[in-house]
């Protein structure tokens, strides 16, 4: 086999493999697949098609009514062979039809990670599997069989617990919840919910007919828990049974027992103690359950509260000035504000090439529409924006103090900010101070000449939808940003030799003299004539554009 015949197969491989992988895992997170989307056998069905996904949460309903049927004829036999016969045939219809179904149903291998789509594996595996026999058991309607053979109605208590093979079809409810509980479209919170809802009603259900069930195959009827309170109960309606029943069982569940109905003979008396241990570890579920749901709904409140907390016992025993401890609380409000924005839990478990591209997507827009980075190369760009991240700041912080060693650079996307001194203890803002004041204020000539110096940067904030903010950039004197041109060290009808020097970057200066020098200075050589990107010697510096090219030769 050649190298691109090789190539071929390998890649086909790895597209059906991972294929098969995301048909196998990210269903359970919300995304169903739909026809066609895996090339599959004829006849042979994907587990996460949406259609059968459709036929098993139809079965799920019909295994709810399984669950409540079950334990019900058992305690009532005449509703097992009389108005609910009909439907527990159909019932049994339709999954013995999905035993059918399940034959052609592809599977995962785990080993390979490989849907397996043969007709003879997936029916061996099938077959060999504890399910198959289990699920034609709860499928066989007994009763029906026997009554057919027989010619009599049959209400033996064997068919009832028979008919309880039915409960196996409950592990479909259990893989259906923890379906939900990974499918982002649902709440986790209330999935948990009617999942412990549903196992809560199930023992009471279950309870009260196997309950009620001790009391009809007791010798003595009278020496019973019901039969005791309501005489002759076997020949009294269903409805008043099945209340009687529930109602035991609920007030047993919750611990409540009132004493109305009470155990009566040495069976009762073993399952009441049975029940209420049982009742002990449910009890325990279902608190356990809830804590959990709740603390976590407001854990971040719980955290925000420690936190405001700490700071307020900290800056009380300390006796910060009020100043401080309102910037503190700004700030830690803030983080808990905007922590769902920032995500850095999310980020840190991702590997570094996805968090190059989401700070490719977030930040490379806002810097290159930065001033200080117009015109600077593409991969310098990328570079530096893999090293951005967001920070969010509140009303009146600090955010740069003078004579602190610098550590990080910032551009402003949205906000204002300020350049604030202090003189003789009193707080001043350089903005829209009077240009006689401002100069009496130390250090000031020396930020000013800062602002104008060549290596000087100043730049302009974005808000988020990429337009400019005047009110956002340290304020010049002037009123005007200095023009910032290119200039090289050729003439401009002259190609560049390969790999030679680069245009240089600079702002324009005031003098001819001066752009004379700085050329020297980047380029290692005197010049003596400017010329145009035409070839036309330059008359007049002010007619320079941002950008313009300029040729030192």
């Amino acid at each position: 086999m050649s190298l691109p015949e090789i190539t071929r197969a390998a890649a086909k491989w790895r597209n059906k493999k991972l294929t098969s992988v995301s048909s196998s895992l990210l269903p359970a997170f919300g995304k169903v697949t739909g026809e066609g989307s895996l090339k599959l056998k004829r006849f042979v069905i994907a587990p996460y098609d949406r259609r059968y996904r459709i036929w098993q949460t139809f079965l799920v309903v019909l295994v709810v009514y399984s669950a409540w049927s079950s334990p019900f004829e058992l305690a009532f036999k005449k509703v097992a062979s009389g108005g609910l016969l009909p439907v527990d045939l159909l019932v049994d219809a339709f999954f013995a039809l999905d035993i059918l179904l399940t034959f052609f149903v592809a599977y995962l291998d785990k080993s390979t990670y490989l849907l397996v789509d043969d007709h003879k594996k997936i029916a061996f595996r099938f077959a060999t599997h504890l399910g198959f026999p289990m699920d034609v058991a709860s499928t066989i309607p007994f009763q029906t069989i026997f009554q057919i053979f027989d010619g009599k109605k049959q209400e033996d208590d064997i068919f009832g617990f028979l008919n309880l093979l039915r409960l196996w079809r409950l592990r479909r409810v259990s893989k259906f919840f923890s379906r939900l509980e990974k499918d982002t479209r649902f709440s986790y919170f209330w999935t948990r919910i009617c999942k412990l809802i549903c196992v809560t009603l199930f023992a009471v259900h279950s309870a009260g007919c196997f309950y009620y069930w001790l009391a009809t195959n007791y010798h003595t009827a009278d020496n019973t828990w019901i039969g005791s309170n309501v005489t002759n109960f076997q020949e009294r309606s269903i409805a008043l049974g099945y209340t009687y029943s529930m109602y035991w069982s609920v007030v047993t569940l919750t611990t409540v027992g009132y004493g109305d109905l009470r155990a009566h003979n040495t069976g009762e008396k073993v399952f009441a103690i049975l029940y209420m241990l049982f009742n002990i570890g449910l009890t325990a579920y279902l608190i356990g359950n809830m804590t959990n749901l709740i603390v976590h709904s407001v854990a971040r409140t719980f955290a925000m509260r420690d936190a405001i907390n700490d700071i307020l016992r900290y800056a009380s025993k300390n006796r910060l000035p009020e100043g401080i401890k309102e910037q503190m609380l700004a700030h830690l409000t803030l983080r808990f504000k905007t922590a769902e924005l920032q995500h850095e839990e999310v980020l840190e478990v991702l590997p570094k090439a996805i968090r190059s591209s989401i700070a490719q997507h977030l930040f490379h827009t806002t810097l290159e529409n930065t001033y200080l980075f117009k015109g600077v190369s593409e991969d310098f760009l990328v570079q530096l924006v893999s090293e951005i991240k967001a920070e969010y700041f509140p009303p009146k912080v600090d955010i740069i103090i003078q004579n602190e060693i610098p550590t990080d650079f910032y551009i402003i996307v949205s906000g204002a900010v300020e350049v604030v001194t202090y003189e003789n203890g009193i707080e001043k803002h350089l903005k829209g101070i009077e240009k006689e004041k401002l100069q009496q204020i130390p250090l000031i000539s020396e930020l000013l000449s800062d602002l104008y110096s060549e290596v000087g940067t100043v730049s302009k904030g974005q808000n988020h939808e990429g337009q400019r903010q005047e009110g956002n950039r340290i304020p010049r004197m002037s009123g005007t940003l200095p023009t910032r041109i290119i200039i090289h060290g050729y003439h401009p009808h002259d190609k560049p030799n390969e790999g030679g020097i680069a245009g240089k970057l600079i702002h324009l200066p005031d003098s001819v003299e001066g752009l004379l020098a700085i050329a020297e200075k980047r380029f290692g050589k005197r010049g003596s004539t400017i010329l145009t990107a035409d070839g036309s010697q330059l008359e007049d510096l002010g007619a320079m554009r941002e950008n313009d090219h300029l040729y030192i030769v």
